[in-house]
């Protein structure tokens, strides 16, 4: 069956002005011009970053993103809260939907921080991925469109599915109740990429995503007790493979909240290399003020500063993963 693309009306919370919201004020958000100052120190840390930020800008701008033969759907998950797990559900699915890819996030996350973030309607009542996985709804019928960018869509989370993990105990295959709906859509519709945001743990609503998920995101922040709890997710996600979903598995970690100068951060990267060389990217997400304070305006940080290291990352982040396709 051929798949059509999917349309839908933009959400109705304002749109947010880059420039007025964007702003500069962090190192990362110097120009090019900034550079040419004949006062300007080239041999400085200062003159070298700006510059390093000034290659990948070009860098990035100059790369075409392949779009995958068919739809690659992640579930980014952690069990342990603080990992930036919804801030990289937040700001890959805009940098990818930047890139020229169509994108659609699931807001399965009772706190419905990434509906904030992606400036989408979620307040009560609000039609949501709870009628998805609770009401029989199809998706199409909650889904919005974000501001952000042309091809970026989204199913926002509404308070109601706080109290979803008790109506789910007693329903038929509860386990693959949002699986289900994402396959009838994604065989009438065509989207590129699905990013799934799960709660911090594992309950019926992160069992639901991973059933629906062909590859599982891992975020970890490069700060102490990283690797903790994280022996159990991979083995809880073992489980899921060989009874529920044999599709599941774990292609990509991603490192949060590097800070280059504490030598921990590097111990912490270098230890989750060394035990997962294959499914780690290049790409280290720094701590960066632009990252913060961007879900506050209801902006990725793509949006809210393009110019930011933090941007930069995840849009190199988001080219890793598209160049990695499917690993076999």
């Amino acid at each position: 069956m051929e798949r059509r693309e999917f349309h839908v009306k933009q959400s109705h919370q304002d749109e947010h002005d880059q420039d007025e919201h964007g702003g500069v004020g962090e190192i990362d958000s110097v120009t090019d011009a900034d550079t040419t100052d004949d006062s300007f120190d080239v041999g400085t840390p200062l003159a070298e970053e700006i510059q390093d930020l000034a290659r990948r800008r070009q860098v990035i701008a100059s790369t075409t993103l392949p779009l995958p033969s068919q739809t690659r759907i992640f579930t980014i998950s952690n069990q342990k809260g603080g990992v930036g797990k919804t801030t990289t559900v937040v700001n890959l699915s805009a940098a990818l939907a930047k890139s020229g890819a169509r994108v659609l996030v699931i807001d399965l996350d009772p706190q419905g921080n990434a509906s904030t973030a992606l400036s989408v309607e979620h307040r009560e009542g609000t039609p949501s991925v709870y009628d998805v996985v609770v009401n029989d709804r199809e998706l199409e019928e909650v889904i919005q469109k974000s501001p952000e960018f042309d091809g970026l869509f989204v199913v926002p989370a509404t308070i109601d599915l706080a109290g979803a993990e008790i109506e789910l105990v007693s329903m038929v295959a509860r386990e693959q109740r949002l699986s289900r709906a994402l396959n009838r859509f994604l065989d009438e519709y065509d989207i590129d990429y699905v990013l799934i945001d799960c709660p911090p743990s594992l309950g019926l609503l992160t069992i639901n995503a991973f059933v629906a998920a062909s590859e599982v995101l891992i975020p970890i922040q490069c700060e102490y007790y990283a690797l903790e709890g994280l022996s159990q997710l991979l083995k809880n996600i073992q489980l899921i493979e060989r009874h529920l979903n044999p599709r599941l598995q774990v292609s990509t970690i991603l490192l949060t909240m590097y800070d280059s100068r504490t030598n921990l951060a590097h111990q912490v990267a270098a230890d989750v290399r060394e035990h997962f060389p294959n499914e780690v990217l290049d790409t280290i997400i720094p701590r960066s003020v632009r990252i913060s304070e961007a879900p506050s305006y209801g902006q990725s940080v793509i949006s809210y500063d393009t110019n930011s290291s933090g941007s930069l990352s995840y849009m190199e982040a988001a080219a890793e993963i598209a160049r990695r396709g499917v690993p076999r």
